[in-house]
C-alpha cells in the first residue's frame, strides 16, 4: 500500500437504524499510516458501529469509506487488517495455540507465525493452558495476538481494556504502544480519556454519533499555561493584567495565565515585589478530560 495514502478514509459514514436512531452521522475522517489513532467517546457514541461499518460487519445507510485502500469487507483488504470487536470469543477448553490454530485455518494463515504472535504478546510461556483458564488481562491479550496473525498493517482494536484490573490495563496500555511502531497503524476505540491520553498520537472525540473534536493531544490540550495562587488575589489579578496586557479572570482562586510556563520566574518577582503572596506557580495544561467535556457540552448547546 502507498504509504502517501491515509490507511482509512470516510466521508459522509452514516448508519441509522430502523428505530429513526442515527447512531453514526456523517462522520469524515482520514487516519494514517503509523499512528496510534484514538476513537473517543462514551459508551454508545457510535464507536463500535463505525469499526464495524470499516471491516465490512455492518452496511453504511449512506456514505462511503475506503479502509486498506480497499472497500470495507473486500477480502484483499482484510489481508491487511487485524481486529479485535466487542471482546474476544474463543473455545474455552482449548490452550492458546490451539485456538490459534482454529484462527490461522479461517484465515488461511501457517500456524509457524502462532508462536510470534503468543510471544509479542507475553503469552508465549501459557500457550497450553486452556483459554478458560485465563485471566481477563491474558483473554485480552489472547484476542490482539489472533488480531496479529496476519502480521497486518492496520490493527483495530475496540475497548481492548474493559474488564481489566489496573495492572492489566498498564500491561495493555504498553503492549499497544509496541504494536503502534514501524508502518502499522493502530485503532484503539475506548470510552477511558486517561487510556486514550496516554497512548494515543492523535485522537477523534465522537459523540451522538458526530465527530467533534479531531488532533493530536497536545493540539487538543491547546496552548500553554500558568497556574498562579496569590494573595491577596485582587492586587495579584491587577499585577497580571498590568504585565498581560488582558484580562485575567480567577477560576477557584486561581487564575490561569496563558504565557510561555518559562514566564513564572518573571510572574513570581513581579507579585512578590508587589507584597503580594504567592503560594501557588505551577505549569497548566488542560486534560483530555476538559477537552472532552467542552466538546460534547458545545455539541449538546448547539442541537438544543
Amino acid at each position: 500500500m502507498a504509504a502517501t495514502k491515509p490507511v482509512i478514509r470516510t466521508v459522509g459514514l452514516t448508519k441509522r437504524y430502523a428505530n429513526n436512531i442515527t447512531a453514526v452521522d456523517r462522520l469524515d475522517l482520514e487516519v494514517e499510516h503509523g499512528e496510534v489513532f484514538g476513537f473517543l467517546g462514551l459508551n454508545g457514541a457510535g464507536k463500535t458501529t463505525t469499526l464495524r461499518m470499516l471491516l465490512g460487519l455492518i452496511k453504511p445507510t449512506s456514505g462511503s469509506a475506503i479502509v486498506a485502500e480497499h472497500a470495507p469487507g473486500d477480502p484483499v483488504g482484510l489481508h491487511h487488517i487485524g481486529s479485535m470487536i466487542e471482546g474476544p470469543a474463543f473455545y474455552p477448553y482449548l490452550s492458546a495455540r490451539e485456538n490459534l490454530k482454529v484462527v490461522a485455518d479461517y484465515g488461511g494463515v501457517a500456524f509457524g507465525r502462532i508462536d510470534g504472535a503468543l510471544d509479542q504478546v507475553g503469552l508465549l510461556s501459557r500457550a497450553h493452558d486452556q483459554f478458560a483458564s485465563y485471566s481477563m488481562g491474558m483473554k485480552q491479550r489472547l484476542g490482539v495476538a489472533a488480531a496479529l496473525m496476519k502480521d497486518p498493517e492496520l490493527m483495530i482494536l475496540d475497548e481492548p481494556t474493559n474488564g481489566l484490573d489496573p495492572e492489566g490495563v498498564v500491561e495493555m496500555r504498553a503492549l499497544i504502544r509496541r504494536l503502534g511502531t514501524g508502518d502499522r497503524t493502530v485503532i484503539l476505540s475506548s470510552h477511558l480519556l486517561n487510556e486514550v491520553e496516554q497512548t494515543c498520537d492523535r485522537v477523534a472525540i465522537i459523540n451522538q454519533g458526530k465527530l467533534v473534536r479531531l488532533g493530536t493531544v497536545h493540539e487538543l490540550r491547546g496552548e500553554p499555561a500558568l497556574l498562579v495562587r496569590a494573595t491577596p488575589s485582587d492586587a495579584a489579578q491587577r499585577t497580571l493584567e498590568r504585565m498581560f496586557g488582558t484580562s485575567i479572570a480567577p477560576v477557584d482562586g486561581t487564575f490561569r495565565v496563558s504565557v510561555d510556563p518559562e514566564r513564572a520566574a518573571d510572574i513570581n518577582a513581579a507579585l512578590v515585589s508587589a507584597g503580594i503572596r504567592v503560594s501557588e506557580l505551577r505549569p497548566a495544561e488542560r486534560t483530555l478530560e476538559d477537552v472532552f467535556l467542552t466538546a460534547t457540552k458545545h455539541q449538546a448547546a448547539a442541537a438544543a
